[in-house]
């Protein structure tokens, strides 16, 4: 989820694009299939689309945050947790 052409990873990781475009339809389908999909991935058609996630309305540091939100853009909510040495690369 980097937004890197196939090329720039390949290089990155000195593999063929071949072997990076081969790779990540594996992880594609990984990420479709059950039980990772429906364990990770929520639809925001299936639940409330104007209200945050339960644990985000619940928690005094999100909520002044997320108060006005009404859900992600392509209808599906990931939920993540980065390690808090990696959080200034998950912001915006």
């Amino acid at each position: 989820i980097t937004g890197l052409p196939i090329r720039h990873v390949g290089e990155h990781f000195q593999r063929s694009n071949d072997t990076i475009s081969r790779y990540f339809h594996k992880m594609v389908a990984v990420f479709a299939l059950e039980p990772f999909y429906s364990k990770y991935i929520s639809l925001l058609f299936t639940s409330s689309a104007t209200t945050p996630h339960p644990s985000i309305c619940e928690n005094y540091r999100f909520w002044p945050y997320f108060k006005d939100a009404i859900g992600a853009i392509d209808s599906s909510h990931i939920p993540a947790a980065p390690l808090l040495c990696d959080h200034a690369a998950y912001h915006n």
